[in-house]
């Protein structure tokens, strides 16, 4: 499985006292009272198999946004380089594509991998169906689909499909697990609501990245969001209420006047 690492900040006293719990793989470097670790996460990387151009970009849009490392062919002979070349957790494959067919790079993938594999067709034919199904395919997603149907599909099959496996991120006492999307502090629960899980998300996937109110929206909620972009104002100030030890003084979600938010910041 391919690892994404991710820097956390700690002071010693934190590394003494939580060095078990955090799972830590290895100090990368120690400066002054904060030191650097390098942590394991899971990332999901997936596979785009669609010659059509603006359906392969929109796909990837989502899946950026959601966290997942997105690999992109046009064709098929592309598309089995790729897989033969990275460890693929899914593969969203077009049926109709220049030079091989998806049903051939179905049949290549099969004899090697049983990954979990999304057909996309326009085709409407029991037959292409039934066809894909005897080859190996795990589901099918009709054109013209709705993106968020096609990324809840997927979260469905890594989640069946790599069941013990979590993609968490921690910061200092915070813990942020997107499969379960839950939040705790030093063990214990924060309750959030759906839209404020994704504002917090996205500023963790992001830590130490000055992000506009236009940016953080669209990385919490892409083409979803219909309200002002003031209105990511209030999520801050709730989310603050909740993770911050002082609200009136905040540590962890910061306002950097001018440019927009920063979460693992400082208050300079």
């Amino acid at each position: 499985m391919k690892l994404r690492y991710v820097n956390y900040e700690l002071t010693k006293d934190d590394l003494k006292r939580r060095k078990n719990d955090l799972g830590l793989t290895g100090l990368a470097y120690e400066t002054g009272l904060i030191i650097n670790l390098e942590v394991e996460i899971m990332v999901y990387q997936i596979l785009v198999v669609e010659d059509q151009a603006e359906i392969r970009e929109l796909l990837a849009k989502y899946l950026k946004k959601d966290g997942y490392n997105v690999f992109l062919a046009s064709q098929g002979f592309e598309a089995l380089e790729i897989f033969d070349k990275h460890d693929i957790h899914l593969v969203l494959l077009d049926i109709m594509m220049p030079g091989i067919s998806g049903y051939e790079v179905l049949q290549e993938i099969r004899k090697i991998s049983d990954v979990p594999v999304i057909m996309l067709t326009a085709r409407k034919d029991e037959v292409d169906r039934l066809k894909g199904f005897e080859l190996g395919v795990d589901d099918y997603v009709s054109k013209p689909f709705s993106p968020r149907e096609v990324m809840k599909r997927i979260q469905v099959f890594l989640r069946r499909v790599y069941k013990d496996e979590e993609t968490v991120y921690q910061y200092q006492n915070l813990k942020l697990t997107i499969e379960k999307q839950t939040v705790t502090r030093d063990g214990q629960e924060i309750v959030l609501t759906a839209a404020e899980f994704k504002v917090l998300s996205a500023l963790f996937r992001h830590k130490g990245q000055i992000l506009s109110r236009e940016q953080l929206i669209e990385q919490a909620f892409g083409d979803e969001y219909e309200g002002f972009d003031r209105n990511i104002d209030s999520f801050i100030k709730r989310l603050r209420q909740k993770i911050e030890t002082d609200p009136r003084r905040p540590r962890l979600l910061v306002t950097k006047y001018g440019a927009g938010y920063m979460f693992g910041g400082d208050t300079e």
